[in-house]
């Protein structure tokens, strides 16, 4: 299991420090969430980079639905250069209630999830190196040869993990593509929520028999574990890791944005993971 932290809030200089803290300590991921508007994630990233030497860095998560799928791409693998190899990009559809109707983005469920596979087809097709051509129900690209930028440093390509929900098969054959789950399920009241150890343990297997892809696979699984009692966090991650995940995002997303909710937050990295 490995152990990341996802910052709740933080400008750019915050995260950075916040991403050396967590190194320092036995993170092994830093991760920040991407607004509609609000602190940029890449920008703050490359800061974290630039001070850090082996944690991960990424996004929980990054709504390639609302993006243009290329500027993505551009960002990732400049990061991914920046960092010697270290980014990870979580994507999903995305949350419509922060922000997306005040700036008139798609709401819309089945036209995201039509945006997200065809950027998610451009974005690693970007990577792959150009010549590179997409004709899609929304998306069209020729080749180029205008200034392509340098291919990611991780090959075949940066680790990409994607919110499955279950049981929607077509939301996990999504997954079946990729290199990690984000693993939520549909309940009857028609929200989603984190799957439960036995869940996870189920899309575990279904991602096993059906995967066809040689690349490491995750299951990235959140939750706040209490930093001033290191027995109680491992017992807590302990029936996760049973089910298997590979991955515990610590998170603290009820915390106010206020000098004090910082000081928590600085705090609860400074304990470090709740590892065995």
């Amino acid at each position: 299991m490995r152990y990341g932290f996802v910052m709740p809030f933080g400008d750019a200089r915050t995260i950075a420090q916040a991403a050396l803290m967590a190194e320092e300590v036995g993170w092994d991921g830093i991760f920040v969430w991407e607004p509609v508007w609000g602190v940029d994630a890449w920008v703050a990233l490359a800061a974290a980079a630039m001070v850090t030497q082996h944690i991960r860095l990424g996004t929980m998560l990054s709504p390639i639905a609302r993006m243009r799928p290329w500027k993505l791409a551009s960002e990732t693998a400049t990061l991914d250069n920046l960092s010697d190899g270290r980014v990870n990009l979580a994507v999903g559809l995305g949350a419509p209630d922060t922000g997306y109707v005040a700036f008139g983005e798609v709401i819309d469920r089945k036209l995201r999830a039509e945006l997200t596979d065809e950027g998610l087809a451009i974005l690693t097709g970007l990577w792959a190196g150009q010549p590179f051509a997409f004709q899609g129900k929304h998306y069209t690209i020729k080749p180029t040869n205008f200034n392509p930028p340098p291919p990611p440093v991780q090959q075949p390509r940066i680790p990409i993990w994607v919110v499955g929900v279950w049981p929607s098969e077509k939301s996990m054959q999504r997954v079946l593509l990729y290199d990690g789950l984000l693993p939520s399920v549909l309940g009857l009241d028609g929200k989603t929520h984190q799957a439960s150890p036995e869940e996870v343990r189920e899309m575990a297997a279904y991602v096993a028999e059906r995967r066809t892809l040689p690349t490491r696979f995750d299951i990235v699984v959140e939750g706040q574990t209490p930093g001033d009692d290191q027995v109680g966090a491992v017992e807590q991650v302990a029936p996760w890791i049973e089910a298997g995940a590979t991955w515990w995002i610590e998170t603290m997303w009820e915390i106010p944005n206020t000098p004090a909710g910082l000081a928590t937050v600085r705090q609860r990295i400074a304990q470090g993971p709740p590892r065995a």
